[in-house]
């Protein structure tokens, strides 16, 4: 493997040894040793930029399943490289944060870095994967090591159940992605990314293509948090601050918006992708920040803020879609949408990741979010107000601020619908800029909630649980580096524009780049007197005015009853989904074996009969049977004697003697076919059995008869007759079909010349099928280690007692 491959898996190695070092060095910090690993990924990754810059990547291949056409791909390209320096920048900062905030001597720091770490190689593998089942591997890590970070504080029910609520619905986006990605190999005939996107023009007119959308689409919006499944990303906000800040605002909820990103080049020839991602991703903006506002804790603000943002994103990624269906580069007004796109993903990392940190500190120093008991902090933490000032000025799109400019290229994207001529955007496409813009108005009002009502207004020390101070400079670092890159960016947003942005907006619309040719990125505050900023200016007179009268019209939240909101409905699903597996259960899992065999025989009958009619398979040759002689049909005679007998046994003991004599009739059927190694096999196994039947004799019930019911017998018998008789159809046609040739000439071609064997059964269960043979012998070994310790431990026991 090479070096990117390790950089790559470098942090599930790294966390092998965190139990370990935790162990050896209890008074550092666990912290200290894991902040090395995301510093030194940064700087790997910082050295690509030069790279991508002039539109070169790296593609790094190392064979897993060649036949099935899946190989560990690493691939850096512009999108690749902006997430990674994402995911390892932030999670350097969030590591260092967490030194901090997480107490030493209170916490189990070795899980919790274990998972982190586990999420931080997850989200690598993701957006660094070339091959489709490679990437969904570290998707599905993703989400168990997210359910891990988020139930870390397992004792409380609310972690417990925010973590299994974010499983249980990214994981069915997972499985419904997993199924899309089957559906483009089916097409494609690939598993490679790159491979897919150079026959977009063909997969567009396949019949499995629509299909495969709404089934990827399915995966990024779960993970992502848009509308409607965005309902778990506030219940995941119980985690630990560090988990919410690396999680919610820079890596996990971003994975959905990198798949749509890279796979748009595949999907965006559809006016359905343009129409779902877009639209879509416009609403949650909508429903993301109209629901901030009622929101009284601080995360829960924050929480639904990130959803808002992230349909912001989502949407200008769909609007921007629509530049691929215009093949020059130059002058094409959709590549504004996603140049903006991906402008805010870098912006939003930076001020919601401050924000949440923020958010922490006001938790961690007073021992509440909960804005009703805060105010008045300004005075007593000027640096954490001053960052969250910076943060929720910029998520309010304020100038001079990097989210301003970003919000701005917002609005640019959703008034260019209005000039969008196809696939009928004409008509409802109105409306893209009229929720864009409605979006923003409640965006600004709950960042100003956020700010002022946590660190203006009335001082209320008697609700709060400590005595607020300024946090240590530790805890104060990362979130003054965040804030520090919101200015940065904002003064001076083209740092980024030829050295991150350009490679990573080639990467999505690479069609549209031919050689020689990169994307305009010129960044600025000022563009005169354009519709954008009368809708800034729009933004923050009704922002001003709606936050100063919050009182009087946030009743319109109690319209909607709870019990019909997305919530209720996924609650009731659940204890339904429970009261209706336990029913079930209740009422067919009886505890006698014999309720189970039924079921498993009448399932047997009935899919195996079906098959042999549905297939016509079953026809009857008698030309080719052996001829039957008195042998057979005594010992036959004396099988069926034997087996019937069974049935109307009155103890125990002649039941278990019948059933032996069953077994040694069966044996003298292969002394009679002439297959010696069969008999003795089966002598050996009836006499076993029988040995130990008359050993466990003693502890054996009495026959029950209290299912004397002819109903009873009569079903018993029909599902014995089926099984009979669909054995023995099965058997005779077996026989008579023969739809390819026996592996039996295989055998008999190469037993002796192979293996130097001349008995064929011995050299079939030692050398073809030795590992066969090999795990028998183990699992027999293995259950006989566990009847002798289960025999000891009662010796030791009864001796004790």
């Amino acid at each position: 493997m090479t070096l990117l491959h390790w950089a790559i898996l470098s942090p599930f190695l790294f966390a092998i040894l965190i139990p370990f070092l935790y162990k050896a060095f209890r008074k550092i910090h666990t912290g200290w040793f894991v902040l090395i690993l995301p510093v030194v990924l940064f700087v790997y990754f910082f050295r690509f930029i030069s790279l991508t810059k002039n539109g070169d990547t790296v593609t790094e291949t190392v064979n897993w399943m060649p036949s099935f056409g899946i190989q560990f791909t690493a691939y850096v390209d512009g999108l690749g490289l902006l997430f990674a320096m994402l995911i390892t920048g932030i999670g350097a900062l969030v590591v260092l944060y967490s030194i901090y905030y997480l107490d030493k001597a209170k916490e189990q720091l070795h899980n919790f870095y274990v998972y982190l770490l586990m999420f931080m190689g997850a989200m690598l593998g993701v957006v660094l994967s070339d091959n489709l089942i490679t990437l969904y591997m570290f998707w599905e890590f993703t989400s168990i090591s997210s359910f891990l970070l988020i139930g870390y504080w397992y004792q409380k029910e609310r972690s417990r159940y925010g973590a299994l609520k974010s499983m249980l619905i990214t994981v069915f986006g997972g499985l419904s992605m997993l199924g899309g990605i089957i559906l483009l190999y089916l097409m494609g005939g690939t598993f490679s990314i790159r491979e897919l996107v150079g026959m977009s023009d063909q997969l567009v007119t396949d019949p499995l293509f629509m299909g495969a959308l709404i089934l990827i689409l399915l995966g990024a919006f779960t993970k992502s948090a848009q509308f409607p499944f965005h309902i778990w990303l506030p219940d995941a906000m119980e985690a630990p601050t560090p988990v919410s800040a690396y999680l919610h605002s820079a890596t996990m909820v971003k994975a959905g918006i990198y798949l749509v990103a890279r796979m748009s080049p595949i999907f965006a020839t559809s006016g359905v992708w343009i129409w779902l991602v877009g639209g879509i991703g416009l609403f949650t903006v909508f429903w993301g920040s109209f629901n901030a506002v009622r929101q009284k804790d601080l995360k829960g603000i924050l929480a639904f803020s990130t959803i808002s943002q992230l349909g912001m994103i989502m949407s200008l990624l769909g609007i921007g879609g629509a530049a691929l269906h215009y093949n020059q580069l130059d002058e094409n007004i959709y590549m504004a949408a996603t140049l903006a796109a991906v402008f805010h993903l870098i912006n939003h990392a930076t001020f919601k990741g401050s924000l949440f940190m923020v958010a922490g500190i006001v938790d961690h120093e007073t021992g509440t979010r909960d804005i009703r008991k805060l105010g008045g902090l300004m005075s007593f933490m000027p640096i954490t107000f001053t960052i969250a000032i910076i943060g929720a000025f910029s998520m309010a799109g304020l100038p001079p601020f990097n989210g301003f400019l970003s919000k701005e290229m917002f609005f640019t994207g959703m008034i260019n619908v209005l000039s969008l001529d196809i696939f009928n955007f004409e008509t409802f496409g109105a409306l893209f800029p009229v929720l864009a813009w409605v979006g923003s108005i409640f965006t600004f009002v709950y960042s100003m909630i956020l700010v002022f009502k946590t660190f203006t207004g009335k001082y209320q020390p008697e609700k709060l649980e400590k005595k607020p101070h300024e946090a240590p400079i530790g805890m104060l670092i990362s979130p003054i580096i965040l804030a520090s890159l919101v200015v940065i960016f904002g003064f001076f947003p083209n740092i980024l524009s030829d050295r991150i942005l350009a490679p990573a907006v080639e990467a999505i619309v690479p069609s549209l780049i031919a050689d020689g040719q990169t994307v305009k990125t010129e960044i600025s505050f000022w563009h005169g007197f354009s519709p954008e900023l009368f809708m800034t200016i729009g933004v923050i007179a009704f922002g001003v005015i709606l936050y100063l009268t919050l009182s009087k019209w946030e009743k319109i939240y109690r319209v909607l009853p709870q019990r019909l909101s997305l919530n209720s409905l996924y609650d009731g699903g659940l204890r339904g989904s429970e009261r209706g597996a336990y029913s079930f259960m209740n009422g067919h899992m009886t505890g006698f074996i014999r309720t189970y065999l039924v079921y498993i025989f009448t399932f047997f009958v009935g899919i195996c009969l079906f098959s042999l009619w549905y297939n016509n398979a079953f026809s009857l040759e008698m030309d080719k049977m052996a001829p039957i002689g008195i042998y057979e049909v005594a010992v036959a005679l004396l099988l069926v004697v034997s087996t019937v007998m069974i049935l109307f046994a009155k103890s125990r003991l002649t039941s278990i003697i019948l059933l032996g004599a069953t077994g040694y009739t069966v044996s003298l059927f292969f002394v009679v076919f002439r297959a010696p190694d069969l008999a003795l096999t089966q002598l050996v196994i009836e006499t076993v059995s029988v040995a130990l039947f008359l050993l466990c004799f003693y502890h054996l019930p009495k026959l029950s008869r209290h299912e004397e019911r002819m109903r009873f017998k009569l079903g018993n018998a029909l599902i014995a007759l089926g099984v009979g008789v669909t054995v023995t159809l099965f058997a005779i046609s077996a026989y008579s079909t023969k739809l390819f040739d026996s592996i039996s000439e295989y055998y008999i071609k190469n037993v002796y010349e192979e293996a130097a064997g001349k008995n064929m059964v011995n050299v079939i269960l030692v050398d073809f099928r030795g590992f066969d043979t090999l795990f028998e012998i183990c699992v027999l070994a293995i259950a006989s280690l566990g009847i002798f310790a289960m025999i000891k431990l009662r010796l030791t026991r009864r001796d004790e007692g």
